[in-house]
């Protein structure tokens, strides 16, 4: 019985299954941990999400800001922008159950002292409060007003996190830190600009991991590809995951159990 953490899939099937066979999954008593951003920008967004939802109690999946972007295009008036590749999943018949299974998975994943969420998690937020603000945000995505939440989910404010946010503010605050965040600065404020690598910080920003928590939790997450799942001068114990296979690099395994990596290449070719 092993658990596999795989980084952000984007919709690279083939690689996404030559890796399981890799490492030999077996979903009668493996667990596989995804790290979110399943579909979008590779040419397999629809097998990518048939495959995970497949799978059943045997995946644990988190919403990257991809599989957000999926769900407003789908059910709050979002429009398709130009590269992306979710045509096939629109138009399938199994649409419905598709997105179904999307909108209910959450937004960190917590076993044991380790906690998975797509971007990662504010210094701040201990694990319980983490998995707490997932829960917010869960159940207004199961709820009866979920449509108006998604037509008015994407924006940059506000930029920082407050227990006395409300409302819509506060969930698109708690989506933006745990889908979006790279860089923040001593007081948590989010940037939203800088999307490359560590030498792209805005003057007094700094990558989240490389600020101290009041804890030794365990953290994995992906949505930065520039790092290549590296995580310099981390000041937290902390494991990359995404390692850029829509752009050409790899797509990679961590097995929770021992901390060993498996990869495979991109077959995209440098998109």
């Amino acid at each position: 019985m092993s658990t596999y953490v795989i980084g952000d899939l984007h919709g690279c099937h083939v690689e996404f299954i030559s890796l399981l066979e890799t490492i030999n999954f077996n979903p009668a008593h493996d667990t596989l941990w995804l790290v979110g951003d399943l579909i979008n920008r590779g040419p397999g967004s629809l097998a990518c999400l048939q495959e995970a939802k497949a799978l059943g109690s045997a995946v644990r999946c988190v919403l990257g800001n991809h599989d957000f972007h999926l769900l407003v295009v789908a059910r709050g008036g979002g429009k398709l922008k130009k590269n992306d590749t979710l045509d096939d999943i629109l138009a399938s018949p199994q649409r419905e159950a598709l997105l179904d299974w999307l909108q209910s998975q959450p937004l960190a994943v917590q076993e044991g002292n380790t906690l998975m969420t797509h971007a990662g998690v504010l210094p701040s937020w201990s694990a319980e409060q983490a998995l707490a603000l997932s829960g917010e945000v869960q159940e207004a995505l199961q709820g009866e007003s979920a449509g108006s939440f998604l037509t008015q989910l994407f924006g940059n404010q506000p930029d920082r996190f407050r227990e006395d946010l409300e409302g819509l503010d506060r969930l698109r605050c708690i989506v933006n830190v745990f889908t979006r965040m790279r860089f923040i600065d001593a007081q948590e404020h989010l940037d939203f600009a800088a999307k490359e690598g560590l030498d792209s910080a805005p003057t007094g920003f700094a990558p989240w991991f490389q600020f101290a928590r009041q804890d030794d939790l365990h953290i994995l997450f992906g949505h930065w590809a520039a790092l290549e799942g590296r995580t310099p001068n981390a000041k937290i114990n902390v494991q990359g995951l995404d390692t850029g296979c829509v752009w050409g690099g790899s797509l990679t395994a961590m097995n929770l159990d021992t901390g060993e990596r498996t990869s495979v290449p991109s077959l995209q070719g440098g998109r």
